[in-house]
Parts: C-alpha cells; sequence; structure tokens
C-alpha cells in the first residue's frame, strides 16, 4: 500500500468501542511475526528500540527514532505508527519539524506526548505550551500534503501526578489542536479508562499496563476504547527471557533453551527469505 492508503486503513482500525490491538515490535523481526499472526496495525516503542541499543527509555536521537520507525514500516505491509515521545525538544518547532520528517518516511502516523525529560517537572506544565505543540504538529502534516495519523499523549498519569479532569481537559484541547488519537498513558484503573474515553471527542488509545492487564478486549470495548496498545511489554519480556542464561553460569545448565523452542518454531515461519 502507499503511505497514504495505509494511513486511510490506520484511519478505519480506530472505533470507539470496537478497540483493535496494536503491539509494540522492537526491530524488523518482532515486526514481520507480529505482522505474520494477524495483526492489522504496529506500533514502535521508544523503551524497546532504546533496550535493542543498550540503553534506557528516552536515550534515542530523533534522527535515530525516525530512522527506526521508517525502516520498520518498510519491513511490513501493514500501518506502522513511530513513538516519536516528546518531538526532540519543547518548542512548536520540534514538534513540528519532528512529524514533518516522519511524513517523509513510510509511517502512516506519529505520537507527540508532553513529557519533559526531566525528572524534577516531568510534563509540560503550560497549557498554551503543550497545545501549541500538538497545533504545530497537525500544520505540518497538513503542508506535507499527505496523510498521517496524529496521536496526542498525555503523560501526567504516568508519573504519578494525573489528576483526571486535568488530563482530560488536555486531551480535549489537543483533539481541538488537530490530534487525531487521544492517549493518557498510565490510567490506573477501568473507571478512569471510562472516563477519559467518554470525556473526550476523538478515538482513545490504552496502554495495558499494571491493573489495566487483568481485564479482557470485551472490557475495553465496554468502556469506549479503540486502541490497545503494549508500549514496551512485548521487548521487555522478550529480553527478560535472557535472565535465563545465568543458569549457564551458576549451574552449568542448558535446558531453559528448549523452554520455548516449539513456539520458536512456529513464529520462525513469518520470517522473510
Amino acid at each position: 500500500m502507499s503511505t497514504d492508503a495505509r494511513a486511510a486503513a490506520l484511519r478505519k482500525l480506530h472505533k470507539p468501542g470496537e478497540p483493535f490491538v496494536i503491539p509494540n515490535p522492537w526491530d524488523f523481526g518482532s515486526a514481520r511475526i507480529l505482522e505474520g499472526l494477524g495483526f492489522k496495525a504496529l506500533a514502535t516503542t521508544s523503551s524497546g528500540f532504546a533496550l535493542t541499543l543498550g540503553r534506557r527509555d528516552y536515550g534515542v536521537t530523533q534522527e535515530e527514532a525516525l530512522t527506526h520507525g521508517g525502516a520498520i514500516a518498510s519491513a511490513v505491509d501493514i500501518p506502522v505508527i513511530a513513538d516519536l515521545e516528546n518531538g526532540f525538544g519543547l518548542t512548536p518547532e520540534a514538534a513540528a519539524e519532528t512529524i514533518a520528517r516522519a511524513c517523509k518516511t513510510e509511517l502512516a502516523g506519529g505520537s507527540i506526548e508532553d513529557s519533559t525529560g526531566d525528572k524534577t517537572s516531568p510534563v509540560i506544565d503550560d497549557d498554551a505550551l503543550a497545545v501549541a505543540r500538538i497545533e504545530a504538529a497537525a500544520d505540518a502534516i497538513k503542508n506535507s500534503g499527505r496523510d498521517f495519523v496524529l496521536t496526542a499523549r498525555a503523560e501526567a498519569f504516568l508519573y504519578g501526578i494525573g489528576e483526571l479532569d486535568k488530563v482530560i481537559a488536555r486531551l480535549n484541547a489537543f483533539a481541538e489542536a488537530g490530534a487525531d488519537v487521544l492517549y493518557a498513558p498510565g490510567l490506573p484503573d477501568m473507571d478512569a479508562v471510562g472516563a477519559v474515553c467518554k470525556g473526550v471527542s476523538k478515538p482513545v488509545n490504552i496502554l495495558i499496563l499494571g491493573q489495566l492487564a487483568q481485564h479482557s478486549l470485551a472490557d475495553f470495548a465496554e468502556a469506549g476504547a479503540a486502541r490497545l496498545s503494549i508500549g514496551g511489554g512485548l521487548a521487555w519480556s522478550a529480553y527478560g527471557t535472557l535472565g535465563a542464561a545465568r543458569g549457564m553460569l551458576s549451574e552449568g545448565r542448558f535446558d531453559m533453551l528448549s523452554a520455548n523452542r516449539d513456539g520458536a518454531k512456529k513464529i520462525a515461519a513469518f520470517l522473510k527469505e
């Protein structure tokens, strides 16, 4: 599909009350396997990608993130959204530049968050600045001449400082500024999920994290979600299996190598020649 066709297909997937699962690959292999398993769209993960480079989250550059996202998009035949962190800068110009560059790749969409990268003040306090950054990103898409699905993220809950009414108000302001999808990662429970989905004017992405992992797709559908993402969960789970290698050193055992052999054989079928 063309880039615009991928973006159009991605838009059609967003139906409040009929959520689709968008998993987060971290490299070519995981992207192709997830596509082969039948997922209709994918999203990159900043923490998962940083992990492949031996770094912590927010440890990649704009250039690295855009190159990675574009490469993942070119490796599969389904729409891919890029996690573009805070746009690699706190100004509207930085957000616009990042999105403009993303529009020149095969990506079908991307997200911009209101985080600062400053642990003492992790989220942009200035409402006007937060909104101006999304407005600038939306304008960059218009100027690109192509379709591109913009997700705007309000990060307060992820840092334990979220106030539901304020987060909903910011998300609605992001929608007015031109965001296509709204996202408040770190919501504590299904009541909060329902309040966000019912309180905003655009489709909502929910991050499956913490207590929310105990709920089913049907629960999120009832709450009104349109999209469910996993973030770095799959990447960290996959890399977590490397911890089994300690047994080789401490006990001289190798039986853990066969633990997932059957599953590995099945997913290998999705890799390209």
